[in-house]
């Protein structure tokens, strides 16, 4: 195995992990706000790409494909914190056995409304060109998504780190008991995360359309890839979930590659091996 292996299986690896970033951030937050495992969000990246598809075929614009299916999955997100979250209180194991059945709920749909065909999502002719980088090959839909992800992924911090708002986040992660004794209303936190967390699950459901697909069952098999991404980098880190996401793209690609017939344990090996050291992740808080 020569250099351009590696390169290649390297820039594979750390592409896909550009869109477990968009799942597992928007995971990560939700748990860091409300403490509930949301066994749904996965649902949200596969109801994205099936709205991107249905804006697709309506309109035939991919561009504005991405925004409406992100934020009517946002919408979605939103009125199932506010109508069937909130008012079960914070009892752990109601709110995921809901999440379960609303899992379920939004698979059934989807089978129901866009059938059980595979789909793929097209990307503008643009997008599908190849550049060559050093006498490599890289896909340029590929660098697209590295690209979205480093936006999205700037972005977040700016208002996390530089904002009121992004105060007012930290505060109610740290300590939310706190953070209502001082005037914080953590009920708007926790619906703006929850919208936040949807809306960037269904992004990447709309990126990675054209990438993985959109089919029944991708919801079910996104959710433990998006866990294994909060685990290693730790409940409700925004940094944590851009390492993890990277950690666990290179893990999965070059697993495929290099041990395809043991690549489920070079993917969630690493993730045992961190909770049996640091439960709470490489960058959670105790």
């Amino acid at each position: 195995m020569d250099a351009r292996f590696w390169l290649i299986q390297a820039f594979n690896g750390i592409s896909y992990g550009a869109l477990l970033f968009l799942v597992g951030s928007g995971l990560s937050l939700i748990f860091g706000v409300m403490r509930i495992v949301n066994l749904a969000h996965g649902s949200y990246f596969l109801l994205g790409g099936y709205m991107a598809l249905s804006v697709i075929w309506v309109t035939g614009s991919w561009l504005l494909a991405i925004p409406v299916a992100a934020l009517t999955v946002a919408i979605i997100g939103l009125l199932m914190e506010r109508l069937f979250l909130r008012p079960l209180g914070f009892d752990p194991l109601r709110q995921v056995l809901l999440t379960v059945g609303f899992a379920f709920l939004f698979q059934q749909a989807a089978l129901d409304i866009w059938t059980g065909n595979p789909f793929d999502i097209e990307p503008p002719a643009a997008l599908t060109q190849s550049v060559v980088v050093g006498g490599l090959h890289l896909p340029l839909y590929r660098i697209f998504m590295i690209a979205v992800a480093v936006f999205i992924g700037l972005t977040l911090w700016l208002v996390m780190e530089k904002t009121r708002l992004g105060a007012t986040i930290r505060a109610t992660v740290d300590d939310a008991q706190m953070a209502r004794g001082v005037g914080i209303d953590t009920s708007r936190i926790a619906m703006l995360i929850f919208a936040l967390g949807a809306f960037l699950a269904a992004l990447g459901g709309v990126i990675g359309g054209a990438f993985v697909g959109v089919y029944p069952g991708l919801d079910f098999e996104m959710l433990p890839i998006a866990f294994a991404v909060v685990i290693i980098g730790g409940m409700g880190s925004l940094g944590g979930a851009a390492i993890g996401a990277l950690l666990v793209g290179l893990a999965d690609n070059f697993g495929k590659a290099l041990f395809p017939e043991i690549s489920y344990f070079t993917l969630y090996a690493p993730m045992a091996l961190i909770l049996a050291v640091k439960p709470t992740g490489l960058f959670g808080r105790e």
